[in-house]
């Protein structure tokens, strides 16, 4: 293949079959979807089905990289895992940093395509175009750290290690995957995929490069990287906040506006938030490191040096994690927390569905619902810390009320019932993540049309929460801005929500990190197109028209993949707890989510049929998805613009 900045090769690996190959990178795929999300939704759209079971050999688990991986592009360490979801049975994707994507990249491919289900336990081990089915028998049941450091030794410390711990091997529906020890793929239950399969660890080492198209000009676009993140007006931020700090900074800054997840979303607001601060964590900081190829530096290494928990280290936690299993639980406890961040690495756990399947447990508790001796014994009071950890082991374990737990919680209250549902957080059945739609209302438009479930990474807007006026007058027009930096208003909200969309459609292909496209929003799409065609030598990818119109083709198809699945507008949908029940305290107190203004907006933004949730047939022909619209006119009746479509047009 001709093109730069791909390694050109797409390494499919069957277990079942005990054979690998290895398959060219089409042009033509390349141009229309880029690389990482884009060309795993690709992928997965044309290896799985509506029958493909989550857990069956016949669901693949895809590991992709981007152009801008291992090119030296701004924080260009990620790389993303798909496959059909355990935990919601529809669109699953999770990114994690480090080196592990570089190192695919530089061995020889821009994508991994894992199939079928291996008899015992194996690893694929790959050096360059060396790839082994190693078997793992004496791995499994290992803890991540423990796997990872057992594979270095063995092959080599040179070699980055993707693996699952006893979660995922126990199919814990939000098993994380974990990366180079501290770095995690958390969301949608990837680990669980590769639990499935057999499939313990891949360890990966690569010897090769990423070959630029324009070397001068690329590098031109580099020293302006460093510009921005060094002397620019985004470097305070960058550098003292996030740089400092980390994701932690956003405990205090986020309480003070009022949407700091509390006691299962109950309030937005915590009067010992400074507890567990960013500040706070810094004295149990030991060390301090960065993902390949970012001057950010955001990621810490925790300690704690005495009491109960003393000897606890890892990686983070990060503001999701401390959201998630403190103030959502009331514990402040900053040691507390390091130890179960601790325990749910190793076990390979996804911190945000853990925490809120325990903060479901707590108020359940609280209202009588569950009971001691329905939790194996466990007093699950706000507060403590000790019942956490039970409930953490029992959900690694699966064992008592960690097998009905370890479901998710959507599927326990189904099973748990006696009125529980209403305090299960969920869209999508994937568990709520650190916002709250009440304090900051594009949240709620976020959650409801996010392919994945509520999640915050895929179209969260922080242009509006942070009130970036200039940055708002620039993308969306200065009419738009007195509405688009009041966090309380619904107004044009579902109209940034679709652009943010759309970037992160595009940043989660090339793949670059979420800071400085996100927060501070240094990124957008002219800079996206400043930086891939030098790279790629892809003319088109210099137009900022035809990088939209491919980040809306990425975008729409997901949103197919799961109208194929048969989960649509009916699904976009939030828990009660935001829209019927106003915030009890803090800033914004009083207030609720009101979510269908945002979606009307949204949908006439995207060009679909707001009635029944369904694209219009031209929408997707001008993307150059007919094929996809074939197939869903097996399922549906598809609107034409200006005729409609009603709630009942669904197909037989």
């Amino acid at each position: 293949m001709s093109l730069k900045g791909y390694a050109g090769k797409i390494l499919y690996v069957d277990l079942s079959k005990e054979k690998h190959w290895v398959e060219p990178l089409r042009e033509h795929v390349a141009k229309s979807y880029v690389g990482g999300s884009g060309l795993a939704a690709y992928l997965l759209w044309n290896l799985t089905d509506e029958k493909t079971d989550p857990l069956g050999p016949e669901n693949p688990l895809i590991v992709a990289t981007g152009p801008a991986t291992g090119a030296l592009a701004p924080s260009s360490g990620r790389f993303m895992i798909a496959a059909k979801s355990p935990l919601t049975g529809i669109w699953g994707e999770s990114h994690a940093g480090g080196f592990f994507g570089p190192q695919l990249k530089y061995a020889g491919y821009d994508a991994l395509v894992v199939l079928g289900r291996a008899e015992r336990p194996v690893s694929i081990v790959i050096d360059d175009s060396s790839v082994m089915i190693y078997r793992s028998d004496d791995l499994w049941g290992m803890n991540t750290r423990d796997t990872t450091n057992e594979l270095r030794s063995r092959f080599g410390k040179d070699y980055h290690v993707m693996c699952i711990g006893p979660a995922g091997e126990r199919l814990v529906k939000f098993a994380a995957v974990m990366v180079d020890y501290y770095r995690a793929a958390g969301r949608t239950g990837m680990g669980a995929v590769m639990g499935s399969k057999n499939l313990k660890a891949i360890a990966v080492r690569g010897s090769g490069g990423v070959e630029v198209h324009d070397p001068d000009k690329y590098f031109e676009v580099m020293e302006d990287i460093l510009w921005r993140n060094t002397e620019g007006p985004w470097a305070l931020p960058a550098q003292m906040s996030l740089g400092r700090y980390g994701t932690p900074n956003l405990v205090t800054v986020i309480n003070a506006i009022g949407r700091l997840p509390t006691k299962n979303h109950w309030t937005g607001y915590w009067e010992e938030a400074d507890k567990i601060s960013g500040n706070e964590l810094l004295k149990y900081r030991v060390s301090r490191g960065s993902c390949f190829s970012c001057m950010i530096m955001c990621k810490h290494v925790t300690r704690v040096g005495d009491g109960k928990y003393e000897g606890a280290f890892s990686g983070g936690p990060e503001y999701e994690t401390l959201v998630a299993l403190g103030s959502n639980l009331l514990i402040s406890d900053l040691k507390a927390i390091i130890y179960m961040n601790q325990l749910c690495n190793l076990y390979g756990l996804d911190t945000i569905s853990t925490g809120k399947v325990l903060s479901y447990v707590y108020e359940c508790y609280e209202r009588g619902i569950l009971t001691k001796e329905d939790l194996d014994g466990v007093e699950a009071v706000w507060g403590s810390d000790e019942a956490a950890v039970k409930l953490i082991n029992a959900i690694a374990s699966r064992k008592g009320i960690g097998d009905v737990l370890a479901e998710g919680v959507a599927r326990a209250a189904e099973i748990i019932g006696r009125g529980s549902e209403v305090y299960a957080l969920h869209v999508k059945k994937l568990e709520v993540s650190a916002q709250d739609p009440r304090a900051h209302k594009s949240v709620g438009c976020t959650w409801a049309i996010s392919v994945r479930g509520a999640d915050h990474l895929r179209s969260l807007t922080t242009v509006d929460e942070l009130g970036y006026r200039d940055v708002a007058a620039e993308r969306y027009g200065p009419d738009k801005v007195d509405y688009v930096c009041d966090v309380l208003s619904e107004k044009y909200k579902g109209y940034i929500v679709k652009d943010q969309e759309d970037l992160f459609a595009l940043v989660d292909s090339v793949i670059m990190c979420k800071y400085g496209t996100m927060w501070p929003p240094m990124y957008y799409f002219d800079f996206i197109a400043k930086l891939l065609y030098p790279l790629t030598g892809i003319k088109e990818f210099g137009d900022v028209k035809y990088l939209r119109l491919t980040a809306e083709r990425i975008a729409n198809l997901k949103r197919c993949y799961n109208l194929r699945e048969g989960v649509g507008k009916e699904s976009e949908v939030l828990p009660r707890r935001f829209t019927h029940e106003p915030m009890p305290t803090g800033p914004a107190k009083g207030q609720v989510c009101n979510l269908e203004p945002m979606l009307r907006e949204y949908y006439e933004s995207r060009g679909w049929d707001y009635e029944s949730g369904l694209p219009y047939e031209e929408t997707l022909e001008g993307l150059g998805l007919e094929y996809v619209a074939d197939v869903l006119k097996r399922k549906y009746r598809l609107p034409r613009m200006g005729h409609g479509c009603s709630k009942t047009s669904r197909g037989t």
